[in-house]
């Protein structure tokens, strides 16, 4: 039995998950993401798509973001042909998310092609997969409930446990047997959410286990506590709002968006901030919003409370407004007076937020509001870090808006939170824990406290090294 952690995103970096657990031969790929970084580094390392598909039994997807999901047509489409668990609104999300992949790339390399021949030049760049290697990939989806065990292979058994990231997120409770009887457990976290979100629950108790491969995004920050973030979030509105200035929030489409829309309507219903034009511009995130809709079997006791037992929509109010078309988008960017804008890209790499930044990053009336985990080497990583200009669609933009960070809604544990959780459950068969889904410092910083807080060993991955169990 072993563990290899094909991708930096494993290993090193923050993104592109991807493990591969072995098991006498037969071999079980737990994610399956992309690489989020520089366009040239990450084209060439998702092109590359380490683990050979047609060696892989069977795929687990912890959850749908796209640095978890994204790289699941290509697999694919180069010859995988055998199921994908995950939670059933894990499915309908990462549906989504493929099929906006797709579309972004033919409309890349259809821009690409254009301003190729403008220059005279020849253009070969041709797109990962299409909308037909992402309708390939949703079709070997097979669902499975939370807490339900299911045989995934020869000596292989996987249970679901809610991982309190986003909506349908899960830990992979993995139970190994090879040919000798050998049995051996190893949770894979996938990415570990935090207690008291809004919307979903809390990340559920494991059993105990032999390894755990555990991820340590916040490995070395802390996060501010929900009722300050609330604070922060009306007081940096109603700032806004007096000066006359529009908000602009760089938001994945799934969970972060929807967690946004409901903390704004509780303000809104609160009366704790004006009932100022509030749009969700990004088609993919409008999709996403229809899904958390028709999934409230994985909503927490408060949302029922507060919302469900009241027949009312927590995604869904007077001035909240979804911006479908392109004529739409670029309309906002001429609004006159406050308006909070939430689109995507997250990181601000690709999508509508780059042409909302490009109208208002020069603008000090106006605010960008980070409010999620920036990757190295980003545009929002250089925002958030306050650089005095920034290159976007290879035009350079005086930073001049106001930015402000709010920490309090990461979807990620920090590292004391990462820890609260596992101090809850029986460590007492734990032989190692296996950290990944970092950058070298949070790495460094979690193994030490780890292993302060008496756990056995800690490793931190090493990209393609195998690591027996």
């Amino acid at each position: 039995m072993s563990i290899r952690f094909h991708s930096e995103g494993g290993a090193g970096e923050v993104t592109g998950s991807k493990h591969v657990l072995s098991i006498d031969g037969a071999r079980c790929l737990i994610d399956c993401g992309a690489f989020q970084g520089r366009r040239e580094e990450a084209e060439e390392k998702n092109r590359a798509l380490v683990p050979d598909p047609e060696s892989i039994s069977s795929v687990i997807l912890t959850h749908a973001h796209f640095d978890h999901c994204g790289m699941l047509p290509l697999l694919a489409k180069r010859g995988y042909k055998g199921n994908i668990y995950a939670t059933p609104a894990t499915r309908d999300l990462a549906g989504v998310v493929m099929m906006d992949s797709a579309a972004i790339q033919a409309r890349d390399a259809e821009y690409l092609g254009k301003q190729a021949a403008k220059k005279g030049s020849k253009f070969e760049w041709k797109p990962l997969y299409d909308e037909e290697d992402a309708i390939k990939a949703t079709g070997q989806f097979v669902t499975v409930s939370y807490n339900r065990p299911m045989p995934i292979g020869d000596g292989i058994k996987v249970e679901l446990y809610d991982a309190g990231h986003i909506l349908g997120s899960a830990m992979a409770y993995t139970h190994a047997r090879d040919r000798s009887g050998r049995e051996v457990t190893i949770a894979f976290t996938g990415d570990l959410g935090r207690k008291n979100k809004p919307i979903i629950r809390d990340p559920a108790i494991l059993p105990a286990m032999d390894y755990m491969v555990l991820e340590a995004t916040y490995g070395d920050r802390r996060h501010e506590s929900a009722d300050d973030a609330l604070d922060k979030l009306a007081a940096i509105v109603n700032q806004a709002v007096a000066r006359g200035g529009r908000i602009v929030i760089p938001a994945f489409a799934i969970e972060r968006t929807q967690e946004l829309v409901y903390y704004f309507h509780m303000l809104v219903d609160q009366k704790r901030i004006p009932e100022i034009p509030i749009w969700v511009d990004s088609p993919m995130a409008i999709n996403a919003t229809s899904i958390f809709q028709i999934h409230p079997e994985c909503y927490d006791a408060e949302t029922h409370e507060a919302f469900i037992r009241h027949h009312e929509n927590p995604f869904g109010f007077n001035s909240l407004h979804f911006s479908a078309s392109v004529q739409d988008s670029k309309r906002l960017n001429d609004y006159k007076g406050p308006v909070i804008i939430i689109s995507a890209d997250g990181m601000c790499e690709a999508g509508r937020i780059q042409h909302h930044l490009i109208h208002m990053i020069s603008d000090p009336n106006s605010t960008i509001l980070i409010v999620g985990y920036m990757a190295a080497n980003t545009l929002g990583r250089r925002i958030r870090d306050r650089e005095k200009e920034v290159r976007i669609h290879g035009e350079v933009f005086k930073v001049r808006a106001a930015i402000e960070e709010i920490n309090a809604f990461s979807a990620h544990a920090d590292y004391q939170e990462s820890w609260d959780w596992m101090a809850s459950l029986d460590l007492t068969k734990l032989k190692k824990v296996f950290l990944v889904h970092g950058e070298t410092a949070g790495l460094a910083h979690m193994e030490k406290f780890l292993l302060e807080k008496g756990v056995k060993e800690v490793q931190i991955v090493k990209a393609r090294e195998r690591y027996e169990l």
